[in-house]
């Protein structure tokens, strides 16, 4: 059974967005850029596979590797299609021959950690997502720590994944997904103290809070039978994300909250 890693698998698409896009879609072999028709279908495929159209993401793709076969974007981005296929031999063979033309490349190397992760190939996964993270060309390391404790939480290995967050937060402390993250695992876990404590800390310095967060936040205050701090979370929800889902799974203003909730 896969682990239960669904917050990283939404993410894979948008890293697969950074890793396809950067350096102008040179190739690492050193020679000129892809063709123009390559870049043009590999863009199109990218958009239809992030719309979930796998059928013309599939034409674009294969069209975008016959005219350039050693652009190492177009074999990963490949491999996600063949993923998103169930196809789990042929991405892991793009994915690995992608990673032959650019080793060099942290984008494609996240990308296949992700892989390994929703695969359940955790070990793999991680190991390769710290490598990322410790890459100096790679612009966002607090998101490659991320992925890993995420995919260390997927595989039950908890205190390693709030490790993982917490060397995320350390890199950047405003980092909404990971300040969630451990807020919701701790929380869990029956930490409720420690999961307020990530989201006050968060909350009173930064101001891109999430529908999500909010409500990890509201349900730790009940936890912690903090009626007060219930209050305050609940009608920051309802004033600043009156429309989500979160708000709406609130009880209505002045009566008892529900005290069932899986937000997970």
């Amino acid at each position: 059974m896969k682990p239960n890693v669904t917050r990283l698998s939404v993410l894979a698409l948008a890293t697969m967005l950074v890793g396809c896009a950067s350096n102008d879609h040179k190739r690492a072999d050193g020679g000129t850029p892809s063709s123009a028709a390559a870049r043009f279908n590999l863009d199109l495929g990218i958009a239809y596979l992030q719309q979930g159209n796998l059928a013309l993401a599939k034409d674009k793709l294969e069209r975008a590797l016959a005219e350039d076969p050693r652009d190492a974007n177009i074999h990963s981005a490949m491999a996600m299609l063949e993923d998103r296929l169930g196809h789990a031999e042929a991405a892991d063979k793009y994915f690995r021959t992608a990673l032959r033309m650019a080793p060099q490349m942290p984008d494609i190397s996240n990308n296949y950690a992700i892989y390994l992760c929703r695969n359940g190939r955790t070990a793999e996964g991680v190991a390769r997502f710290l490598v990322v993270a410790n890459n100096a060309l790679y612009a966002t390391p607090e998101a490659a720590f991320t992925n890993a404790a995420v995919c260390l939480r997927g595989a039950n290995k908890l205190d390693e994944a709030v490790a993982n967050f917490q060397k995320a937060l350390s890199i950047r402390p405003n980092h909404v997904e990971a300040v969630y993250q451990l807020a919701d695992l701790e929380l869990s876990r029956g930490r409720s103290a420690a999961a307020r404590t990530v989201i006050d800390t968060f909350t009173n310095s930064f101001v891109n809070v999430t529908p999500e967060l909010l409500l990890v936040g509201v349900r730790a205050a009940r936890a912690t039978n903090d009626r007060v701090g219930e209050a305050r979370y609940s009608r920051r929800l309802r004033m600043d994300f009156p429309a989500s889902e979160e708000a709406r799974s609130l009880a209505p203003a002045g009566t008892a909250p529900s005290t069932t909730r899986n937000p997970d």
